[in-house]
């Protein structure tokens, strides 16, 4: 078995999945509490949030496995992209747990464990393969020929989706984090109500949301008395509608038909319809595999190469890769 650890940013988690796929084990302690008093991640809190929680987290991983650490072949880590002090504290964890076993230990990039998230399971996609990966700091289209690696066929010029999600979410007067408070409150909301921007840059396949996020300032500004809910279902059509018009293209252009979600944004409920409606060789992967979590590390990791010991142990985290 693989024990995968991810601290990227404010999730601190870990999980033991075997070279097949199967997840034995995928937990997540949550931050969000603690930060959302500040209306954001705080980087410092969260690295030492994930100092004080991640061997109990590994802990909890091993019990629900009914496993324990002589079980595991291999450890693997975010080693980026994200938060360069959560992500220290996870690859010091993992250097050491690999290392006091002599065990071989794979870095592994945030964004590849998105885009092979939907390999997990007991219904894995297959390549070759499409995924849409969107989150709070990233929003890209690619294609999959083989799980070790993937071709970015579009990405966002400015703002990630996610992102806009929580700054609109802001603008609303909503709580952190925003996405899923836009998503409830867009439940009872005509998203017809405003006629939100559609941005699609360019002759290929890239995004773009800044425009959209000034649309809705200027929105709210110039109707104090607008219904809420009407915001945010017009604001999440916005963005869905940007999301899945893009992937369409996608489809025509490279002749694929099947699809993955990977990323934050992809617990959406709306975008999870409008996803799931292209056909059925689509998939879309549960929720607790589109937020960070630590399974589709492990996931990544079956398809990369691990280091041998003692060759990590200068290795360090990078908060862009």
């Amino acid at each position: 078995m693989i024990l995968g650890i991810e601290t990227s940013c404010d999730d601190t988690c870990a999980a033991l999945v075997t070279r097949d796929g199967s997840i034995r084990a995928n937990v997540v302690a949550s931050q969000g509490l603690l930060h959302e008093r500040y209306g954001g991640v705080v980087p410092e809190i969260a690295s030492r949030q994930h100092l004080e929680v991640l061997d109990s987290v590994v802990d909890d991983t091993l019990e629900r496995a009914g496993a324990t650490l002589d079980d595991v072949d291999e450890v693997a880590v975010t080693r980026g992209p994200g938060l360069i002090g959560a992500l220290l504290v996870g690859v010091s964890a993992a250097k050491a747990l690999a290392a006091a076993r002599r065990l071989p230990l794979a870095p592994v990039d945030h964004l590849h464990g998105h885009v092979t998230a939907s390999m997990l399971g007991d219904d894995p996609i297959e390549v070759p393969y499409l995924v849409l990966v969107a989150s709070g700091g990233h929003t890209f289209l690619a294609r999959v020929d083989d799980p070790s690696e993937y071709r970015v066929l579009g990405e966002t010029l400015d703002d990630a989706a996610g992102e806009a999600f929580d700054k609109g979410a802001r603008l609303l007067g909503l709580g952190y984090p925003g996405g899923p408070e836009i998503d409830r409150l867009a439940r009872d909301g005509d998203p017809t109500a405003f006629d939100f921007p559609r941005s699609q840059p360019g002759d290929g396949l890239a995004f773009s949301f800044s425009g959209l996020k000034t649309s809705l300032l200027y929105t709210v500004r110039d109707h104090p008395d607008a219904d809420q809910a009407d915001l945010a279902a017009s604001y999440q059509r916005a963005i869905v509608d940007a999301l899945v018009a893009r992937l369409e293209q996608a489809v025509e252009r490279e002749g694929l038909d099947r699809v993955a979600l990977g990323g934050g944004v992809a617990a959406n409920r709306e975008l999870r319809e409008r996803v799931s409606a292209l056909g059925p060789r689509v998939r879309v992967p549960p929720i607790e595999l589109c937020t960070d979590n630590a399974a589709m590390i492990a996931g990544a990791a079956r398809f990369g190469r691990a280091l041998p010991y003692p060759e990590y142990l200068d290795l360090d985290a990078a908060a862009r890769l």
